[in-house]
């Protein structure tokens, strides 16, 4: 859990003037574009853009955007290469997502700025053809063909997703589309662990719906050093019990204090060897391997990734591992830095993820901006955020929690909520005593924020299976 606060003053950056058609790109046939936005503030917006090819396949495309007034720029956008000239906004897809066969769709976005008004575009070209919602020298009627949405699967998020991987920016399922995974983060199981048994793991699965429990198991403060070969069977004991229910389970190795996570760097890979030689056969594992370095460089960070990653590759060689950043895991923010570290200098691994985290109350639009920014470049998961300050105390933040969580879901950003327990902290999903009991979802023993929680992750997640 975060426990300080240091406020970065950052400002976004309107992207460079250029609008390169990609070499490879051909004519589109026909396109429509489904343009929203998403949410708006005083003088800012983020749009989705969603771009299908009713047409023949290409095997490279650019989208243009016709910005209606001269007051709207380009600020960051993500799942594409952004830039502005004038009025007009384009769009390149990445490598992972630039060929689009017929009916296929591309889901993009970006933040914007305005000065006195924001109309919605009208005029979109995808690789030089207008997007009219038909084929050009076809039917001219609007939307011809079939929204090619996937359909939602049935079942449980692993039975859908089978195993994740990454792929470009995001974490993806095993039909390479990508997903957003939503749980719910344990305390220490050392001091909560009677709040993890059937009756709660059945209620996370089953009445809120989530994806994902993340296993915080401490290294110090009475964790892991104490008693390593009991936490690493209470480890697998969880992976377990989230196995049976469908549910993706992250193993966290939560340093903290110190700082450093090279000071664990043994009990690190001691610990890592075993549960990925255990766990490797199965869909749901995801490694967290350092929780919140804090006082530490990226640099010593990185060091530490680069050894410890091996070690799971070895027993487990395809699972995703999330490796955590500078400043409590800000992306170096907390710290007076930024995102551009990692951006600069990334981890020597394949299949990786970088962990962000935040606290509603103390955390705000500067922290945002930052993962906003990373996003476009960085595979991100928010392992651990709160609802409260970043002591874990204080009044839920309703209005900045509801902000990030759009946010997360408009980048497809996963996230662990802290803490699936009954802490006497505001921090909380249940009232204190809630787990002397066999009722995890009843609006007697949740929290303001377990209420707020449970009615967000429980949503439909609609994974696409095509």
């Amino acid at each position: 859990m975060k426990r300080v606060l240091a406020l970065l003053a950052t400002c976004a950056t309107v992207l460079g003037l250029m609008a390169l058609v990609s070499p490879q790109a051909v004519a589109a046939a026909g396109c429509k574009v489904d343009y929203t936005v998403a949410s708006q503030w005083q003088g800012g917006f983020q749009a989705g853009v969603k771009i299908t090819n009713l047409g023949e396949p290409v095997s490279a495309w650019t989208l243009t955007i016709a910005m209606p007034d001269a007051g709207q720029k380009l600020v960051q956008g993500w799942n594409a290469t952004w830039t502005q000239s004038g009025s007009t906004v384009t769009a390149t897809g990445l490598d992972w997502n630039r060929a689009l066969a017929t009916g296929a769709a591309a889901d993009v976005g970006f933040t914007g700025s305005f000065t006195a008004a924001n109309p919605k575009p009208t005029a979109f070209a995808l690789n030089g053809v207008a997007c009219t919602g038909s084929v050009v020298g076809g039917n001219p009627t609007p939307d011809p063909t079939p929204d090619p949405t996937p359909a939602p699967g049935t079942g449980t998020p692993v039975g859908i997703n089978g195993p994740v991987h990454v792929c470009g920016v995001n974490l993806c399922n095993q039909y390479n589309r990508p997903i957003q995974l939503r749980g719910m983060s344990t305390h220490g199981i050392q001091w909560f662990s009677g709040c993890y048994n059937d009756a709660s793991m059945d209620a996370l699965a089953k009445d809120w719906k989530a994806d994902l429990l993340r296993i915080a198991m401490y290294v110090q403060e009475e964790g892991y050093e104490t008693d390593p070969a009991g936490f690493t069977s209470r480890v697998n004991s969880l992976v377990d019990m989230a196995e049976a229910r469908g549910l993706y389970a992250m193993i966290d190795f939560h340093t903290l204090t110190p700082g450093d996570p090279n000071y664990n760097l043994a009990r690190a890979k001691t610990f890592f060897a075993s549960v990925a030689a255990r766990n490797a056969n199965k869909k749901n594992v995801i490694y967290e391997i350092a929780n919140e370095p804090n006082g530490v460089s990226w640099a010593a960070i990185k060091s530490y990734a680069e050894q410890v990653i091996p070690v799971i590759r070895a027993a487990d060689p395809d699972a995703v591992v999330v490796v955590g950043t500078r400043g409590w895991s800000s992306l170096g923010v907390s710290d007076g830095s930024s995102e551009s570290e990692v951006v600069n200098s990334p981890v020597n691994a394949a299949n990786i993820m970088y962990a962000f985290h935040f606290y509603a109350a103390s955390h705000k639009d500067n922290y945002r901006a930052a993962l906003s920014r990373a996003a476009t470049r960085l595979p991100m998961f928010v392992t651990e955020f709160g609802t409260v300050s970043a002591t874990g105390g204080g009044t839920l933040d309703r209005t900045s929690t509801t902000a990030w969580l759009d946010l997360l879901d408009q980048l497809k950003i996963g996230y662990a909520n802290w803490t699936y327990s009954d802490a006497p902290e505001s921090s909380a999903a249940f009232r204190p005593g809630t787990c002397d009991g066999s009722d995890y979802s009843s609006s007697g023993v949740l929290t303001e924020s377990g209420t707020l929680l449970k009615s967000r992750i429980s949503t439909a997640d609609n994974f696409p299976t095509a």
